[in-house]
């Protein structure tokens, strides 16, 4: 007979199915899909005087839709030269590994929403890409006339050389900002799949990291604007693990909540239009390309995982075969 005072069960409902992807095929796939990023970049380099036009542009359409100065942002933390290499070295050194590391921990820890990230990761790096290639734009750090500075060259660390001979990044890539789109996706990834109350918390990262890059003078107000209409827009299009699942939190809210109502102006005109529609209609065509040449690149590696698994099995049949 049960006791009354006992406690009662609770029946949790089943998370999705923990797939967790080959290794090999996954490191592989995605060192291919981060030097072919790298390398997309540097193709698009090149259109200098391109890019100074429309940076102009875009300055003229946030001062049309009335977004803060870029200026009154970087002006704040001038007044302290800890600060502001601590900010640079935020810069330099936080977008890479604390995407890395995301990346790393949910294939481990949270398998079932590893391939829901790295498609999400892989959707918005190649619409970025498509617009760096479309709509090349200089960071307001190397426009003189817009009056900022570039703090990491004046104080340091900088991960950038001269413009016109840096061979390892293309500098005229301002639009959209990938510090902010990636840093989105870790925030986001990380309160859909923990259950903790203090969860929200990390959001901080990418408001801090929108106001490194729009400090440090390397991106506009826009550049962050359009990244984050794009992840909205993979967030529809790719599909979340358990989305069906009533114990899950929804997406939906989340991508609306960090897609400000400025990306969708209505009653924007002229200049201001082209400078936001541009990037926005590039990304159509990369996307179909991108989720092309990723089916293809996954099926290879797939056959090629299997091919090694079946080659290690038959080897070791032949050295048992072999023992007395």
């Amino acid at each position: 007979m049960p006791r009354l005072l006992e406690r009662p069960r609770v029946v949790h409902r089943a998370a999705p199915a923990a797939t967790r992807p080959h290794p090999i095929r996954e490191l592989i796939l995605v060192t291919v899909l981060f030097l072919a990023y790298k390398a997309g970049r540097l193709v698009a380099s090149g259109h200098v005087d391109e890019a100074y036009a429309n940076a102009g542009r875009i300055w003229n359409a946030e001062r049309w839709l009335r977004l803060p100065s870029e200026l009154s942002v970087q002006a704040a933390m001038l007044h302290n030269t800890t600060f502001v290499q601590l900010v640079n070295t935020y810069y330099a050194w936080v977008h890479f590994p604390a995407t890395a590391a995301f990346l790393l921990w949910t294939y481990l820890r949270r398998p079932a929403y590893y391939l829901w990230v790295r498609r999400v990761l892989t959707g918005l790096t190649a619409a970025a890409l498509a617009v760096h290639v479309l709509f090349p734009l200089a960071p307001p750090r190397l426009v003189g006339a817009f009056g900022l500075i570039d703090t990491a060259a004046i104080y340091g660390p900088s991960v950038y050389s001269e413009p016109d001979t840096d061979t390892l990044a293309n500098q005229y890539a301002a639009m959209p900002s990938l510090h902010i789109g990636w840093a989105v996706v870790v925030a986001l990834g990380l309160i859909v799949m923990t259950r903790s109350r203090w969860r929200w918390l990390w959001l901080a990262h990418p408001i801090a990291t929108t106001l490194v890059v729009v400090a440090t003078a390397n991106h506009y107000w826009l550049d962050g604007i359009v990244v984050c209409a794009f992840l909205a827009l993979m967030l529809l299009i790719i599909r979340r693990p358990g989305a069906d699942l009533t114990a899950a939190p929804s997406t939906a809210p989340l991508a609306a909540a960090i897609v400000p109502a400025a990306i969708v102006p209505a009653q924007i005109t002229g200049a201001a239009r082209d400078a936001v529609g541009i990037p926005l209609d590039a990304a159509g065509t990369a996307l179909d390309a991108a989720a092309t040449a990723l089916d293809a690149a996954g099926t290879a590696l797939d056959a090629a995982a299997t091919a090694l698994d079946q080659g290690s099995r038959s080897n070791l049949a032949a050295r048992s075969g072999r023992e007395p």
